[in-house]
């Protein structure tokens, strides 16, 4: 089930201005290491649909857990048995590689976690937490695109802009910043010589487009591993096909893995946005084995795919999975979960001071459920987002809660999440 905050129904311009018009980096300047040799990278995953925090990062050594989560709570036993981080929490068995990165230091979860919304809308939930505003009807600019329109005139992360993953881009990462879009083929890619002849008409007819066609085509050279600068219009023979959309297990990693090769570039963003769908999981939704395990083992694959492509910059890089709020404590009827408050957020890079479940646990009894129903929220989406921008950009409190953040002072940035 795909759920958007809109139903895109771009131009034709508008669709290459996205693809590549906003943002030459092609033709940017490599620019120099910085002293330390740290060259930062940020990358914000959008799980829309609302993920099941309890189902993804069991808190199995709550005694009212697997009373309250029935069927589909995690156990230490049985043949789908849940991959442990700590004596309290244990990680949905399709996470293999993320359970491996939290061992090695590299991966965190903060648990019971929520934005400041507290309605169950998935569309207003879905615009608070990519808007970074108090509440929803801000739809024009994200916290991430506002968050790089505010670093120092010449900064390289600003320079190099942002890129966005998907047919459309995500709010989180709209705005007046540089954003490059790609997306995997949905299609099989045109064979012969369409690509030179539309980009020669373009040419004549219309620059613009011509010079975002062009961009986008040296982009997608870039995802599929080839080198720009050739003949771009020459049929790429081993160049990824198309697996699935962004809310299949396949197409998750395919969008990580073109994503990764982007973001590994020199000369390529420094900060990403993706956006992968069908997380709302009313009806059958499966613990440890089942649908949501399938769309974790697909975000565990994308995690993979991200170290696997981005090497070196791997120990640069900063990966955080967020969601717009979480799902009830309780099962329904229908063996899946309704809308609720308190989820997870995931970490994960070489970048991140993993190994740690951070949560001030608020407790499964009734009496300390949100509204006798909810995972309580006792951290902030906004404090961990905070602390991730201002360890690895060194954008100020005040910055964050002025113009990132609009209207959040309260919400003091989380410290230590970046080694």
């Amino acid at each position: 089930m795909s759920l958007l905050c809109e139903t895109p129904h771009p131009s034709r311009r508008a669709v290459l201005m996205t693809g590549g018009a906003l943002f030459a980096w092609a033709h940017l300047p490599r620019f120099a290491r910085a002293a330390d040799n740290r060259d930062p990278r940020l990358i914000v995953i959008v799980l829309r649909g609302a993920l099941d925090g309890l189902s993804a990062v069991g808190p199995v050594g709550d005694p009212d857990y697997a009373g309250l989560h029935g069927d589909i709570a995690l156990s230490l036993a049985g043949p789908h048995a849940a991959l442990p981080l700590d004596g309290f929490f244990a990680v949905n068995p399709a996470m293999p590689v993320f359970a491996r990165l939290f061992k090695a230091n590299q991966a965190a979860v903060v648990h019971a976690a929520a934005t400041g919304y507290r309605e169950r809308s998935h569309f207003d939930g879905q615009d608070v937490l990519e808007s970074g505003f108090a509440g929803p009807g801000h739809v024009a600019t994200g916290w991430l695109n506002r968050a790089l329109e505010s670093l120092p005139a010449g900064d390289r992360v600003a320079t190099l802009g942002g890129l966005a993953v998907g047919p459309s881009t995500p709010l989180v990462i709209r705005g007046a910043a540089p954003v490059l879009g790609w997306a995997p083929q949905s299609l099989p890619a045109p064979a012969g010589d369409l690509a030179a002849r539309v980009l020669d008409l373009y040419q004549h007819r219309d620059p613009v487009l011509a010079a975002a066609l062009q961009k986008g085509l040296d982009a997608e050279r870039m995802a599929l591993d080839d080198q720009i600068g050739g003949n771009v219009m020459k049929p790429n023979v081993g160049a990824m096909k198309p697996k699935g959309g962004l809310d299949s297990a396949a197409g998750m990693r395919q969008a990580a893995q073109g994503a990764a090769r982007l973001v590994a570039a020199d000369d390529g963003p420094r900060v990403a946005a993706l956006a992968f769908d069908g997380w709302d999981t009313h009806v059958n939704e499966g613990g440890a084995s089942g649908r949501l395990a399938t769309l974790l083992g697909g975000l565990d694959g994308a995690f993979k795919e991200f170290e696997k492509g981005l090497g070196e910059r791997w120990k640069d890089t900063a990966i955080v999975a967020i969601t717009e709020f979480g799902r009830t404590a309780q099962i329904n009827g229908t063996v899946g979960t309704d809308h609720g408050t308190g989820t997870v957020v995931l970490l994960a890079g070489g970048a991140i001071k993993g190994g740690r479940v951070i949560a001030d646990w608020p407790g499964l009894k009734p009496a300390q459920l949100y509204e006798q129903r909810d995972l309580a929220p006792t951290s902030d989406v906004r404090a961990v987002l905070k602390g991730l921008l201002a360890d690895q950009f060194g954008l100020s409190a005040a910055v964050l809660s002025d113009k990132v953040f609009p209207e959040s002072a309260a919400v003091q940035p989380m410290r230590d999440l970046i080694v």
